[in-house]
């Protein structure tokens, strides 16, 4: 069988991985699963996670972020429970600990089950501990019931299970005489589903290695300078798919199941654009999941998590709270390199719902342009934007739905409403002539937010944002662009942080206060190129992917002064990875080369 996987693919794309993923900051998981295999640093032991928010437990949306392991100091043991030291080697689809005993594997039997191969002709084991509030032991031979589900088997004898009451926890021991293709499993589920019979740890295995091989085989080439790390990129997209579960309807993939729980609005419209290129339909569902919860009023939620949604918050103020409007713009990507009309019909309606709920609901004084009543709807929570007070009309929300118009009439277009792709052209034209009349400002070249009427006094690149609609006069274009190719404001070799370096506001490491992010170098990317500003688009999107590369690992945002990751930014991070792969495939197509580069 393993002779027959290597066949499949004629790039090692698995091998790229080897000893890539660290697992003291990224967990080792799978396709589907919630479960989070991670190293404690300098430590020989590992801590298994849940990417679940399980507030019926502990109620509240961010307990899930200081809550313990769920299985703690988890350890290989010898035959007298001794704690066996460890080298590791990593891969997508399997952890080796090294021991003075023989060689322990861990993969994935199920996205509910970790199996565990065991050195063959030792007596040897695991040892774990579950917190006490977290579990209780009963009866039966091989549970314990906890917040989830928790059984063993092995195919090969248990000579001892014990278990021993011990400060916040309760430590279980489970030593096996193991013969060849030994395995030892521990299952996690919400439900009583577990299967006793184990099979070879072999199997197991090599099932694991199809399951990636499978997934890097579906990936489009790429040219040789972009491959390590597009693989890695590739990797971090399936890692962070979980399947469906309560109000997660559909298999989707959050932003990092390390970090952030749940599936946001916009980061699901920019993993579908990478999406795409392996799987359409999938790519179809990070949509549909989010549209599957569109509330009355055509809102649709911030996140959607498996026990409920996220629609309105009490920091730092309660209001309603989603993401800016991007699916549309999502949809017609995907409808471009895929087309389905059933599909733009199943979501035309739904969407052009959300477009009347920005206007109907977000213009306070019925001017015609929206503003933001929550910071956290821009997905820019803590900009200096919004350091003056809410409501703010931001340009970056204005063309967002200048776009998402846009975006409606194509669709439109395609499903032979014609007479309803005029009226979308028109309010979308109508929009931009709004935003050049009362947010442009022509003194300071750039578009002004505006709070209580007033400029904000800082300078972003939201200011800039209106540039990609491509529908600005030329004399604005110019002006645009000459802030953005500053270098006291934007342009210096780690481009664009998200607030000018020369603004008070500006901090290099501060999430939205001026780090880079993938994301909106991609949009300013696009703006550029619909501008005919193909060589500085060509050139930002150069240096992005050059950011990405020099760092190890994918990561949520980047420092603005020396291009690394911040202690806060999050790794493992979805729309970075989507970018990634966007851009390098782009730069791939433009030079021509492929896969025999």
């Amino acid at each position: 069988m393993v002779e027959e996987s290597s066949r499949v693919t004629s790039y090692p794309y698995p091998e790229l991985l080897r000893n890539k993923i660290d697992i003291t900051r990224v967990p080792f998981s799978d396709r589907g699963s919630r479960i989070l295999v991670f190293r404690i640093p300098g430590k020989n032991k590992l801590y298994i996670k849940l990417a679940e928010r399980l507030i019926s437990l502990e109620p509240g949306l961010e307990a899930y972020f200081n809550r313990p392991p769920f299985i703690d100091d988890l350890r290989f043991v010898d035959v007298d429970g001794n704690a066996l030291d460890f080298d590791l080697t990593t891969s997508a689809e399997r952890l080796q600990f090294h021991t003075s005993i023989g060689d322990f594997q861990l993969v994935f039997q199920d996205q509910n089950t970790l199996a565990f191969g065991l050195p063959p002709g030792k007596t040897c084991g695991l040892r774990f501990r579950i917190r006490k509030e977290f579990c209780r032991t009963t009866d039966i031979d091989g549970a314990f019931k906890t917040i989830r589900n928790v059984s063993y088997a092995t195919n090969n004898p248990v000579i001892k299970h014990w278990t021993a009451t011990a400060g916040d926890g309760i430590d279980f021991n489970l030593i096996v005489q193991s013969h060849d293709d030994c395995a030892l499993t521990l299952h996690i589920s919400p439900m009583d589903d577990f299967n006793p019979q184990v099979p070879s740890f072999s199997l197991m295995k090599r099932n694991a290695e199809t399951r990636w091989l499978e997934w890097f085989n579906k990936i489009p080439p790429i040219a040789e300078q972009y491959r390590e790390k597009y693989v890695y990129a590739w990797w971090v997209m399936a890692n962070n798919l979980v399947s469906p579960l309560g109000y997660v309807t559909h298999e989707a993939m959050m932003p990092t199941k390390a970090y952030y729980v749940g599936l946001w609005l916009w980061d699901n419209a920019l993993h579908s654009i990478a999406l795409r290129h392996v799987d359409i339909e999938l790519a179809r569902n990070q949509l549909r999941v989010m549209l599957a919860h569109q509330l009355s009023n055509g809102m649709l939620p911030d996140v959607v998590f498996d026990e409920g949604l996220i629609t309105e918050l009490d920091h730092p103020f309660h209001a309603a709270v989603t993401k800016p409007p991007i699916l549309t713009w999502a949809a017609i990507k995907l409808h471009e390199s895929h087309p389905d009309l059933n599909f733009l019909g199943e979501i035309y309606d739904p969407l052009v719902r959300c477009n009347n709920w920005w206007f109907e609901l977000n213009d306070d004084d019925e001017d015609g342009l929206v503003q933001y009543n929550h910071p956290f709807s821009s997905g820019l929570d803590n900009n200096p934007l919004w350091d003056h007070g809410m409501p703010v009309k931001s340009p970056d929300i204005n063309t967002y739905l200048t776009i998402q118009m846009d975006c409606l009439a194509s669709i439109a277009d395609a499903l032979g409403k014609k007479g309803e792709a005029v009226k979308w052209r028109a309010r979308s034209n109508a929009l931009v002539d709004r935003m050049i009349e009362d947010l442009w400002d022509k003194e300071a070249g750039l578009f002004q937010a505006l709070y209580n009427g007033k400029p904000v006094p800082v300078v972003t690149p939201f200011n800039l944002y209106p540039l990609w609609t491509g529908k600005l006069p030329t004399t604005i274009i110019n002006r645009l662009i000459q802030h953005l190719r500053n270098p006291d404001e934007f342009w210096c070799e780690y481009v664009l942080p998200t607030v000018a370096r020369n603004d008070p506001a500006y901090n290099h490491e501060a999430m939205w206060r001026g780090p880079v992010w993938a994301n909106i170098n991609y949009f300013f990317i696009e703006a550029l190129q619909k501008t005919g500003e193909f060589d500085l688009a060509r050139e930002l999107r150069n240096k992005t992917l050059e950011l990405i590369m020099a760092n190890t690992g994918i990561y949520e945002y980047y420092s603005s002064e020396n291009g690394k990751p911040p202690l806060s930014a999050a790794p493992m991070f979805g729309w970075t990875s989507a970018v990634f792969i966007e851009l390098s495939l782009q730069a791939t197509k433009e030079l021509g080369s492929g896969e025999q580069s």
